[in-house]
């Protein structure tokens, strides 16, 4: 599908949760257009989890759910795969697989329309983008859990879906690492016009890489848009209970410095 037939990602009225209770309720966002990368912020708790699980169909969710036009919770669960990439906070299982057969197999699950030497050619893309080719014959139980995160990132993007939902991929990474994961999930969501979301504590990181930016707090969406408008002490304060600044850099961008918690209301 080309750039033009793609209508982005639209999220209305969505609600998400568990059995007996509601996490996101009401949700509505504007269009995400292909080639967005989005940045969800949000205290612990503030529901950026479960509406990633939500719209990646492995939580209850109701409302608009649709990407380029298509209904996402309406889809099997194989058709859904092949469109949604999802990564979870839980990092891959130190397995005696070796990288490439991590990857490999994540791959065939999804892409079997792919020949073995476009698998191949796939996997290669993946670990050079994100600079592991040097973990690809290491096995899993011998990686440290950065790594090891990596690896499941790679599991992710190898599959080259329309939309990329991954929940704090930098967590367990230092700070190297850190950037060079967003700079690889921006520029594969700018090279192929998918749609990225991602959930991340690193405000500043979030404001430096992403187009847009979501901030949740208790569930309802508290503010969206470009970063330099969304990110004020104002939302702020309100989202993650902090008195802050945003100023900007020696290089023109903002920045956030905290400056003290605020009193529990």
């Amino acid at each position: 599908m080309s750039n033009k037939d793609s209508t982005g990602l639209l999220l209305q009225g969505v609600t998400a949760g568990y059995r007996n209770r509601r996490v996101i309720e009401g949700f509505d966002l504007p269009p995400i257009p292909p080639g967005t990368l989005l940045g969800l912020l949000g205290q612990n708790a503030a529901g950026k989890s479960t509406l990633m699980r939500g719209i990646a169909g492995l939580g209850r969710v109701s409302g608009t759910v649709a990407l380029d036009g298509v209904s996402l919770p309406g889809l099997s669960a194989a058709k859904r795969a092949a469109l949604v990439g999802y990564l979870p906070q839980s990092l891959p299982p130190p397995s005696p697989l070796v990288a490439y057969e991590a990857v490999l197999s994540a791959c065939r699950a999804v892409r079997g329309d792919l020949s073995h030497a476009q698998a191949e050619a796939a996997i290669a893309r993946a670990f050079q983008n994100l600079g592991i080719t040097h973990l690809a014959l290491r096995r899993m139980s011998e990686l440290s859990g950065g790594q090891r995160q990596m690896v499941g990132l790679a599991q992710v993007m190898v599959r080259e879906p329309k939309l990329l939902l991954l929940d704090e991929p930098t967590s367990a990474l230092d700070l190297r690492w850190q950037l060079s994961v967003v700079q690889a999930v921006r520029d594969a969501v700018r090279a192929s016009g998918a749609i990225g979301i991602v959930a991340i504590h690193d405000i500043n990181l979030a404001i430096r890489a992403c187009d847009q930016v979501a901030v949740l707090a208790k569930g309802r969406l508290l503010a969206a848009g470009p970063p330099a408008e969304v990110v004020t002490p104002e939302v702020l304060a309100e989202s993650f209970g902090v008195a802050s600044r945003v100023e900007a850099c020696s290089q023109g961008v903002p920045v956030v410095l905290v400056d003290r918690a605020l009193a529990l209301g």
